[in-house]
């Protein structure tokens, strides 16, 4: 059922002993809508936590460790879920809750209305601008804390404001965070300028993964698990190469496969115009957004990679017929 914020922060006034769920390889969206939730309804007095099914990246633990200090354990009686579009997403360790979401807060139109309330704007750049407008409505103090979490969302789901889901509401939230205390550059600096030293030496090894096809019009990399054991490379570390391969001159369709395990691979596809990334990987149940989507194939890397070849050859002559 779809509902709008009011409806959505009555929902939450009227909740207690309240879990809030963050997608399986967290981003910055999910974690700072997620944190931005949780800290808004403990300064309501209520009893909150967050899960993941994945460990949360040390590149965010600025946004984790106050809560860490304060999470209590409890028979959730209310559940959320930030910026979880479809059910693969919620990942193994949290696949109790697929069926007993009571509100799910998200920004993709690709959204699989899993929830009993859907809290959605596929207009907005980013979950957290869906956050920021129901802390107003819940009468919440957007404290330098919160702000850190909402602005973290901001930048990270557009590319520190340079994607094409960028409006200008994204930059005028933008500057009220700002405002209210984010601290900006130290985020910024985190999110866009920090590589570790393993990560900068992990780099050429997954460019020199790189093929072309359909004439140029399409880049794939690929990242298996050998490649990262031997580099002492951690999964959530990867984020940054999803958008590599949309980066070469020519390129329509950019896509990068992650091995999670011996059968199963996370596929990121990043595309320019005119090409709707969501539209291509809902083929294979995944979704997103136009320039930027997901899913997870099974199987071998030949038969995925064969698999994600010919899906991208349909979506680009499909799009020269438009």
């Amino acid at each position: 059922m779809q509902t709008n914020l009011t409806q959505a922060a009555t929902l939450l006034k009227a909740a207690d002993n309240i879990l809030v769920l963050c997608h399986a390889n967290p981003d910055g969206d999910t974690l700072g809508s997620g944190y931005a939730l949780l800290y808004a309804l403990q300064s309501m007095g209520k009893s909150v936590r967050l899960a993941c099914s994945d460990p949360i990246p040390g590149r965010f633990s600025y946004m984790s460790l106050a809560a860490q200090a304060i999470q209590s354990d409890f028979e959730p009686q209310f559940i959320v879920a930030c910026d979880i579009a479809a059910l693969q997403l919620f990942g193994e360790n949290l696949d109790i809750y697929r069926d007993k979401v009571d509100l799910c807060i998200d920004h993709h139109l690709s959204n699989a209305g899993y929830a009993k309330h859907t809290l959605l704007n596929s207009e907005a750049a980013a979950t957290c601008e869906l956050l920021y407008d129901l802390c107003l409505e819940l009468c919440i103090e957007i404290t330098p804390q919160i702000a850190d979490c909402l602005y973290t969302g901001l930048a990270t789901d557009t590319g520190c404001f340079k994607f094409s889901n960028t409006t200008p509401r994204t930059h005028r939230y933008a500057a009220l965070l700002m405002e209210a205390g984010a601290d900006y550059e130290k985020i910024n600096r985190l999110m866009f300028e920090t590589k570790t030293k393993k990560l900068i030496c992990f780099e050429p090894k997954v460019m020199s993964t790189m093929e072309f096809h359909h004439g140029d019009r399409m880049a794939m990399i690929t990242i298996t698990t050998e490649m990262m054991e031997q580099s002492g490379i951690d999964a959530s570390m990867l984020d940054m190469f999803a958008a590599m391969p949309r980066q070469v001159e020519g390129v329509e369709i950019g896509v990068t496969l992650k091995q999670r395990d011996e059968d199963h691979y996370k596929v990121s596809v990043r595309t320019n115009e005119p090409i709707d990334a969501s539209k291509l990987c809902a083929v294979f149940g995944g979704g997103g957004h136009v320039r930027a989507g997901g899913c997870l194939l099974e199987g071998d890397l030949d038969s995925v990679r064969k698999r994600m070849i010919d899906a991208a050859g349909d979506a680009l002559e499909n799009a020269q017929q438009e």
